[in-house]
């Protein structure tokens, strides 16, 4: 019964759209028909209100936070399950006819709830990647990798759970990489 009530809380969390609902609110505009048409916080960021990208992404972390610390100290050998869910309902939002983001800030909520050092990490590659090629698709891809890198040096403890996370981030991102190959990737102004 744990199992499902925490895939279910943590899916639930996951799913709800914040760069939907504050363009929706805020610039009574629907961000699927701006940019990329991606609910994420970089296409809130392009779609020119950086208050309002900046608040999807705290927001887009906070919501993986919420149940994966809970879970991390209520069923801990759920935590996976928990941070797989709430990612998912990021990707896939019942509200949105399973038509979500990338995943790239729910993400990272899921790395610093498991481990604050993931997240810094993560977080490094990131700033590294996106100031030498200024491409926010690259840092999370490379940011992504790193995740899997690490712990299989360091210990190699879950990191099925980073691959697969990696995979699915590398998935999301699939027409960002046709469009780095093809040199027609937009750069994305975070200042």
């Amino acid at each position: 019964m744990d199992y499902y009530l925490v895939a279910l809380f943590s899916y639930l969390l996951g799913s709800i759209p914040f760069g939907f609902l504050l363009t929706k609110i805020f610039l009574k505009k629907d961000i699927r028909d701006i940019g990329s048409g991606n609910i994420g916080a970089t296409n809130v960021l392009r779609g020119g209100n950086k208050v309002i990208g900046f608040a999807t992404l705290i927001l887009d972390i906070s919501k993986a936070m919420l149940p994966v610390i809970f879970v991390k100290f209520n069923y801990p050998n759920l935590i996976y399950i928990a941070s797989l869910c709430a990612f998912l309902g990021h990707l896939f939002p019942i509200w949105l006819k399973f038509k979500g983001g990338k995943g790239v800030a729910t993400y990272v909520g899921i790395l610093f709830s498991i481990n604050i050092l993931f997240g810094i990490i993560f977080g490094l590659v990131w700033i590294i990647t996106y100031f030498i090629s200024k491409y926010s698709s690259l840092s999370s891809i490379l940011g992504s990798l790193s995740i899997p890198i690490y712990i299989f040096y360091v210990s190699g403890n879950n990191i099925i759970f980073f691959i697969i996370m990696f995979v699915l981030i590398f998935y999301t991102h699939r027409e960002n990489i046709k469009r780095l190959i093809n040199k027609q990737e937009t750069k994305t102004k975070i200042y």
